[in-house]
């Protein structure tokens, strides 16, 4: 695991790359990445266990699905700086014939990226598939999944939460990022998720809480106890508060900026509240 420090350097410049990159293009979800940055920074650099390149199989390591494909901003940045990909390629996100469309697909062949996402609902249910998949290989490594609080609205979640339970998937470790908005508001307005927590623990999950999702050092010592919690007849799932737009003060908190790009004035803005940690792409 890399240190603090360097974690904290590391999502930094991640936050640069994504204002950067919606900005470019005038097009993608800048507020859930920002806000989900220090949960993929801890992901790629310590908490996964991987293997040097990409393995399409994924086999002896970890393997992490994302639900909600839209974030994929955040998702390409670290997968970039975690080595799977030149950092230069980051500059054609969106743009015709790329291979980082606005939803990541395996289609193009891109390092890192296992399945496609984007179409709500799904990632936990593709990320029991592989977690079975695991059992069945005699394999002791583990599947990660990250969904949104808007997509709990979506009924095949709640499916796999049963599923998951009654067959004891207990080497998948489930996020959510609980930042309660989403396109059209909060989450609250849009559709109350009520009692998650309770919820969650009725359909027989082992549950934590990452109480900050935007301090690296709890992100990192929460994943590390949903990892000690496999294994034991759950499935783990993480309730992982943070902020939509952390890191760049008018972007935070709100739906606003669910979907919306920096426009020049902005960008210049946000960039100057991010410290450049390592080259820009």
């Amino acid at each position: 695991m890399a240190s603090v420090e360097e974690l904290k350097d590391i999502c930094s410049q991640v936050r640069r790359d994504i204002v950067r990159m919606v900005h470019a293009v005038n097009s993608g979800h800048p507020g859930g990445s920002l806000g989900c940055t220090e949960f993929f920074v801890a992901l790629y650099n310590g908490i996964l266990k991987r293997k040097p390149g990409f393995d399409m199989d994924g086999k002896e390591e970890d393997l992490f699905f994302l639900s909600n494909g839209h974030i994929s901003p955040v998702w390409y940045s670290v997968l970039a700086r975690a080595g799977y990909f030149e950092v230069s390629e980051l500059a054609t996100f969106r743009k015709l014939n790329s291979r980082l469309q606005g939803h990541p697909t395996p289609h193009e062949h891109l390092p890192g990226i296992h399945v496609a996402s984007g179409s709500l609902g799904q990632g936990m249910s593709v990320g029991i598939g592989a977690a079975l998949t695991k059992k069945l290989n005699g394999e002791d490594t583990l599947i990660y999944t990250l969904c949104g609080d808007g997509e709990l609205q979506e009924g095949q979640n709640w499916e796999a939460l049963m599923f998951a339970a009654h067959n004891k998937v207990d080497n998948l470790i489930a996020t959510l990022d609980y930042n309660g908005q989403q396109i059209d508001g909060s989450t609250e307005k849009v559709l109350s998720l009520g009692d998650i927590e309770a919820k969650i623990t009725a359909f027989g999950w082992h549950v934590l809480w990452i109480k900050n999702g935007n301090d690296i050092e709890e992100v990192v010592k929460v994943l590390g106890e949903a990892k000690a919690a496999t294994g034991k007849g759950k499935p783990v799932f993480v309730i992982m508060h943070t902020v939509m737009g952390n890191g760049v003060d008018f972007m935070m908190q709100g739906h606003k900026w669910h979907g919306v790009a920096p426009n020049d004035a902005q960008l210049a803005e946000a960039l100057l509240q991010l410290k450049e940690t390592a080259n820009d792409y």
